[in-house]
């Protein structure tokens, strides 16, 4: 793929996940990025994953998610030396990115005010769960709390199950998404006019803004949002359905696709059904038709009804695993999982969610070892010799 951010250099001081899938966003897109990690700790997903052998080695499942095509520098930014390295690196670099509790790095003396005093376009983005300021902010956050936090708990599952957790952290990914947003459109203007900027990614903020719909219709219809399981609350019939064999996604949100429905069903007394008639009396007597449209699903499985009501242009798909989806023709055609050859052996990756010009947004590096790129980071590029190294990593500051 052609590497959109070609020559952008990203430093990148975050943790575990949010930081991460924002500036893997920017390796993938092509920038440089060079993980600043603790030497002899690194980051703590490193240590994660569901294979406790690779995590041992330092190369979670976790860590390999989201840390292709990046490289990894130790630096002890606690001591002075530390410090000065790093400053040296942001002279060189156009954007910073970090999730520390907001006032962590100010008490370090590497805050925005003082890395742009070094680097005044540089793009300096800050990930924290409840934003810089406020009376929250200096709470600590993790994925878990912020959905709880942010309502999405509260309206997942349904009347019996709710508050219940979203199956992946989805804050997390929410923020890491709107930060890799907003870096690189302040890299625009950076590059436009050479002023820098601060961001400031609220994870709170960013899981509620992608719930638009959701807290929409309590701004402005004045309607408490409730847990409704697997329904859709904008249409019925729309949401999860019983097939004679499996389950099946179904959205007929539109008159002519519950129309078509109907003739598959071979159901037309359901069109002109008082309760069923029209659309806003189909949410309102939504578990009635459930069950009718259930009661005529379960005369064939949900691979054949999935087939036969795509054909009748009635969106459905049948509920997949996570290995059933990895494993569809579908994203094997479209190259979306790749495999590199990594120092701890292969490490299978998936690229983003787009191509550009029809190519695929894959890393072309594994995720790297933990410190595997600092020699090189401080010879080749800031020029200590192997006896400055050699004293720096007894001193611990690498």
């Amino acid at each position: 793929m052609t590497p959109l951010l070609d020559g952008i250099r990203v430093l990148d001081l975050s943790n575990v996940l949010a930081g991460p899938f924002c500036t893997y966003q920017l390796a993938l897109l092509g920038a440089e990025v060079v993980k600043i990690e603790q030497p002899g700790r690194g980051d703590l997903a490193r240590r994660l994953g569901a294979d406790p052998e690779a995590a041992e080695r330092g190369m979670g499942a976790s860590f390999v998610a989201v840390n292709g095509n990046k490289q990894s520098v130790t630096l002890d930014l606690k001591k002075p030396e530390g410090k000065a390295i790093f400053l040296e690196m942001v002279a060189r670099a156009h954007v910073v990115v970090e999730n520390f509790r907001p006032g962590v790095m100010r008490r370090l003396g590497l805050d925005h005010a003082e890395l742009a005093r070094i680097k005044p376009s540089l793009v300096y983005c800050a990930i924290s769960g409840f934003g810089a300021d406020g009376p929250l902010s200096q709470r600590p956050a993790y994925d878990q709390i912020i959905q709880g936090a942010a309502g999405v708990m509260s309206i997942t599952g349904d009347a019996q199950s709710a508050p219940l957790r979203v199956g992946y952290p989805v804050s997390d990914t929410m923020g890491g998404m709107t930060a890799a947003f907003a870096v690189v459109s302040a890299l625009l203007r950076a590059l436009r006019t050479g002023e820098g900027a601060f961001l400031d990614v609220s994870m709170l903020e960013a899981t509620l803004a992608s719930m638009g719909w959701v807290v929409s219709n309590h701004l402005n219809a004045g309607i408490d949002p409730q847990p409704m399981g697997n329904a859709n609350f904008t249409a019925a019939p729309s949401g999860t359905f019983r097939t004679g064999q499996g389950l099946l996604n179904i959205s007929a949100n539109e008159d002519k696709q519950y129309t078509a429905l109907c003739a598959l069903l071979e159901r037309p007394d359901l069109l002109s059904d008082p309760r069923f008639a029209t659309r806003q009396a189909r949410k309102q007597n939504r578990d009635a038709l459930t069950a009718e449209v259930e009661a005529g699903l379960a005369s064939r499985g949900a691979a054949e009804w999935e087939e036969l009501l795509v054909r009748a242009g009635v969106p459905a798909g049948r509920v997949l695993s996570v290995p059933e989806v990895l494993a569809h023709p579908h994203l094997a055609g479209r190259g979306f999982v790749a495999e590199l050859e990594g120092e701890a052996g292969p490490q299978r990756v998936t690229r983003g969610g787009f191509r550009v010009d029809g190519e695929s947004a894959l890393p072309r590096q594994p995720a790297p070892g933990l410190s595997a790129d600092t020699r090189r980071w401080l010879v080749d590029e800031l020029g200590h010799d192997e006896a400055d190294l050699a004293r720096l990593a007894k001193e611990g500051v690498i």
